[in-house]
């Protein structure tokens, strides 16, 4: 006979128990910051969109093939940059020692739809996730694990009771 675990909610996961994963995201083409820039421009003309397809068609599966990809993970441990077929982590940071992420734009940010996001831990940049789509999405998505998920850090509020929405 097997065992099962209950879980209090379905598909949440304590990091005392397992580790598991809350959000995966591939950097956009924008990476490549030189090919980026020059398929940006190109694409503002009928004539070089094309050959800025063509051009831009490299770099974005250089970014996805499996042995070159460098996806960021977020956990309910700790924030990666993985790389490699088995998608080790390269570089990494425990949710605690998180401080804040911090959003940096550049000339290619609203083209492609993402931004660089930079870790902040003990008053200093200590891992810079480069390309992010949705970018500010997947920052709140780091800072709210944090605040879930490291002790202490949770932004609890004020209590409200149920019962203070009824009139008697």
């Amino acid at each position: 006979m097997t065992t099962r675990r209950e879980q209090a909610v379905t598909g949440l996961v304590p990091p005392q128990t397992d580790e598991a994963v809350i959000r995966t995201v591939w950097p956009t083409t924008a990476i490549y910051s030189g090919a980026a820039t020059a398929g940006r421009l190109m694409m503002r003309t009928i004539i070089l969109a094309p050959l800025a397809w063509l051009m831009l068609a490299g770099p974005y599966f250089l970014r996805v093939i499996p042995f070159l990809a460098r996806p960021y993970t977020l956990t309910n441990r700790r924030l990666m940059i993985q790389k490699g077929m088995r998608l080790r982590p390269k570089q990494e940071i425990p949710l605690s020692e998180i401080e804040d992420v911090r959003l940096v734009e550049d000339s290619n940010s609203a083209f492609y739809r993402s931004a660089s996001l930079e870790i902040i831990s003990k008053g200093r940049v200590v891992m810079t996730l480069r390309a992010v789509p949705s970018a500010e999405s997947f920052r709140q998505a780091i800072l709210n694990a944090c605040k879930a998920w490291v002790p202490g850090r949770a932004d609890t509020g004020h209590f409200i009771p149920a019962s203070a929405g009824k009139s008697a």
